[in-house]
């Protein structure tokens, strides 16, 4: 699927039984800082909705806030759920590529210069549709979640279809995220890939 918000995370084959008891807990300074630079996002994303409004394009500073956000939510929330065993850095990069070193990459391509405005102001009620499909989506993979905690904990590894839809609802709302927050104006696809 190619989405102008990409997400992929390398999971090894065998992470360490323990890991789904306590990773979460080490994750805590991570999903903090996470929540404070969503808000600071959803903010920049309103600013930017009127920015478009009314010249047509998106300011470059407030539209790193927002990458910058989302790849940062993406890595706090795959080690939350120990779909990898390598500590995030505390790295706050706002380029469209992503400088890698880490298990999560979140790439996104440059959203085109000149924006349609008419896109931009009926964006919210565009977003329903996709939004009631991604709430359908990670409420799955959150149920995989639960149940790879377990598989996780007695067996050290991630069994491939739990793994998958997890991968399929953390993309989902990337996608999500990127169109409401007006990263891209490609309607997120209705699809799980």
């Amino acid at each position: 699927m190619d989405y102008p918000a990409k997400l992929e995370v390398d999971t090894p084959a065998k992470l360490a039984n323990w890991r789904p008891l306590v990773q979460w807990i080490l994750a805590i300074p991570h999903l903090i800082i996470s929540n404070v630079l969503n808000t600071v996002a959803e903010v920049c994303a309103l600013i930017s909705w009127f920015a478009i409004l009314f010249t047509g394009r998106m300011p470059e500073g407030l539209a790193g806030m927002i990458r910058m956000s989302a790849r940062y939510q993406s890595r706090a929330v795959a080690f939350a759920g120990f779909l990898h065993d390598q500590y995030p850095p505390f790295e706050f990069s706002s380029a469209n590529a992503d400088p890698g070193g880490t298990p999560v990459r979140v790439d996104f391509q440059p959203a085109p210069q000149e924006r349609n405005r008419l896109t931009c102001a009926l964006r919210i009620l565009w977003l329903i549709p996709a939004a009631l499909f991604t709430i359908l989506i990670m409420l799955v993979g959150v149920i995989c979640w639960f149940i790879a905690f377990f598989a996780v904990l007695f067996t050290g590894k991630w069994p491939a279809a739990l793994h998958g839809w997890v991968m399929k609802g953390m993309r989902a709302g990337l996608r999500l995220n990127a169109y409401a927050f007006l990263l891209t104006d490609t309607y997120p696809p209705f699809a799980t890939g």
